[in-house]
């Protein structure tokens, strides 16, 4: 989808925060601990190629992302450093991983024997990096027994097809009050890495939360994910460590203003209809650019006041109650600051019972953003 740069609705990021989160992380992590940024879809939303080069100049060492083509997309566009696929990929792309040197996480034996099957009919050259991943209570991919971790690393290192670059886990409950689950896993991690004679280079279990708020976490290296944006993993149940930045601003503009009588409905199915005469603005932004229809009756920003959205949201558009005619081409906030007053994305999240994650990630394509 191409992004609509000829109308009024943008994403503007902010540079300096993302840089300044960024640094703020190096600076307080453990000596010896690396930091990878995590621009896996599309950098939370915020726009991979942009942020990864911030990323880089701000320090990092390498970057996590979630599918093969997001790693080539990162290579293709001149980053050299280690690339690591968070999700599992599958064996026939095994030539594509080693083309675009990209190191990947390996969560069964099946994938292993795949691999040792393409080797022996002459399909692979050099070796696969790979990073085991432990199931140590998350319950979505990775080896779950110790016989099966002590069968893979037979496997690995007995064979000429696999670089044994990592061990890793992660963690279900890390931005939770309660930290039970968190240390069970610790421990569990811990007792993998027990069993290693020959420890691989990264060992790593620490995504945001846990670099927050667990600094006994197992490992040598922090996926640095939601932070980054400036965005508290936890929302609003923990303190965050440091002043986090939020990088993301989303904006439009008024392209109508009308005034209507009472008893005049707005939008699909007659769900809201005026009591009054009220002026209504129309905003170019809709549930295809992940703004969801569920957003109806939250409030967003015009000249620094909160503006109720009224009606159903449509595709495309959606249209607000304002307390006065307003001017054409009025600046509209929908995430962000707009005057004295400010939408953040938790707030977003909130109103759709969600989390920030899911709003930032829904923010689609469509929107183009822009670096500032």
């Amino acid at each position: 989808m191409p992004a609509s740069n000829h109308r009024p609705t943008r994403i503007l990021i902010d540079s300096q925060a993302i840089f300044e989160n960024i640094q703020n992380e190096i600076q307080r992590a453990r000596v010896g601990i690396e930091i990878f940024a995590t621009v896996k879809a599309n950098a939370y939303g915020h726009g991979m190629i942009g942020v990864a080069k911030i990323a880089r100049k701000a320090g990092i060492a390498g970057f996590c992302v979630a599918t093969i083509d997001e790693g080539i997309e990162l290579r293709k566009a001149g980053f050299k450093e280690t690339i690591l696929i968070l999700g599992i990929t599958s064996p026939e792309f095994s030539n594509l991983l080693i083309r675009y040197n990209l190191s990947v996480v390996v969560a069964t034996l099946e994938w292993l024997h795949e691999i040792k099957n393409q080797f022996y009919k002459g399909f692979l050259s050099k070796k696969i990096k790979v990073h085991l991943k432990i199931d140590t209570g998350m319950g979505r991919i990775g080896f779950r027994s110790i016989a099966d971790v002590k069968e893979a690393l037979e496997i690995i290192e007995n064979s000429s097809m696999f670089a044994f670059s990592g061990l890793c886990s992660h963690f279900a409950t890390a931005d939770d009050k309660n930290d039970i689950l968190w240390i069970r896993q610790n421990l569990r991690f811990q007792e993998i890495v027990n069993i290693l004679l020959n420890k691989p280079h990264f060992l790593h279990t620490a995504n945001t939360a846990s670099a927050f708020w667990h600094k006994d976490f197992s490992g040598n290296l922090i996926r640095f994910g939601i932070g980054m944006y400036g965005l508290n993993p936890s929302g609003r149940t923990l303190p965050e460590d440091y002043p986090l930045k939020p990088a993301l601003s989303l904006e439009s503009e008024l392209v109508q203003v009308k005034k209507i009588a009472a008893g005049e409905s707005i939008s699909y199915g007659q769900t809201w209809v005026a009591n009054e005469p009220t002026w209504i603005g129309t905003v170019p932004i809709g549930y295809a650019d992940g703004w969801l229809r569920k957003m109806q009756g939250f409030s967003i920003l015009v000249a620094g006041e909160y503006c109720e959205i009224v009606g159903r949201i449509c595709m495309d558009q959606l249209m607000i109650r304002l307390p006065k005619k307003m001017n054409f081409k009025e600046k509209v906030t929908l995430i962000g600051k707009n005057g004295e007053r400010e939408i953040t994305m938790q707030d977003v999240a909130d109103h759709l019972g969600t989390i920030h994650y899911e709003v930032a990630c829904l923010l689609g394509e469509r929107i183009p953003r822009f670096f500032i």
